[in-house]
């Protein structure tokens, strides 16, 4: 008998100066049984930076076909695709020729290295994003995850702090590819 995700509750207060959005989101997430606390708070840090009324979590890691998140316009194109992790370059690239913008968010102590193997293939996909965010900071992101969790996010000059009533984490990511012209 296969397992069956997890169900969390997110309320989301979101304040980003950056890009002059600020918004209340209830958020559903379904964790895969093989997915961490880590990677799933990842994902919601990615929502967080990327929110929008459009933006949606996709069916999540048993489906090859879809990204962790994803914006479709209301023609059912795809403006952004959101990959969390060290995803590989077939899909990717598969993933450039599909979307407007694909951004790829890697948290793990071996991503240096996946980037090192793989930058230099992926220098091609102008449409690519990359930023890695430090190990430390996933894994103390990962304390906030709880099955029903009430967040604060503010953003500010590429900063980022998420919080709940008891702990808060700063978060930087550091982008190693942007998008080419």
């Amino acid at each position: 008998m296969a397992l069956k995700a997890t169900i969390y509750k997110a309320e989301i207060q979101i304040a980003d100066m950056d890009r002059h959005y600020y918004g209340d989101h209830s958020l559903t997430i379904a964790r895969h049984p093989s997915e961490t606390d880590e990677r799933m708070m990842v994902r919601l840090f990615a929502f967080a930076l990327h929110a929008h009324e459009a933006l949606a979590f996709g069916k999540g890691l048993s489906t090859e076909d879809e990204p962790d998140l994803w914006q479709r316009d209301l023609t059912g194109a795809i403006e952004r695709w959101i990959d969390v992790g060290l995803p590989d370059e077939k899909r990717l690239l598969k993933a450039c020729g599909r979307a407007d913008e694909v951004r790829v968010y890697s948290y793990s102590a071996n991503s240096g290295i996946w980037w090192k193997q793989m930058g230099d293939r992926l220098d091609r996909a102008r449409n690519l994003c990359v930023a890695n965010i430090a190990p430390e900071a996933s894994l103390a992101l990962s304390k906030l995850a709880a099955r029903s969790m009430k967040l604060n996010c503010s953003i500010q000059e590429g900063q980022v702090w998420l919080s709940d009533d008891q702990h808060s984490v700063q978060l930087e990511p550091v982008v190693w590819k942007n998008f080419s012209t």
